[in-house]
């Protein structure tokens, strides 16, 4: 499940909310919000640092950028090429 292209819009956005990202040396760096738009422009919100939740920062990044897959149990995660502090270096999102 490469793209997001193997779901509904609406469905992609349901598998994708909570699903952990994974850094490129499989370090959990953060957690998936949701997405804005669809297709090749959409833009994955997640959140990043912190510790159970405070001082965690919204970034957002093209969809492009992650790789997603299912495990064993079928939940979805993601891998991208980003590490956790190329994460925190971006702008913060706005909601």
């Amino acid at each position: 499940m490469k793209t997001p292209g193997a779901f509904t819009k609406e469905g992609f956005s349901v598998h994708f909310t909570g699903a952990t990202i994974y850094g490129p040396d499989d370090e959990n760096i953060g957690t998936a919000q949701h997405v804005h738009g669809y297709g090749a422009d959409a833009q994955a919100v997640i959140d990043v640092g912190g510790f159970l939740g405070i001082g965690t920062k919204s970034i957002a990044v093209p969809v492009r950028d992650l790789d997603f897959m299912r495990d064993e149990a079928g939940d979805v995660h993601a891998v991208t090429r980003w590490t956790e502090d190329q994460l925190k270096d971006l702008p913060e999102h706005e909601h």
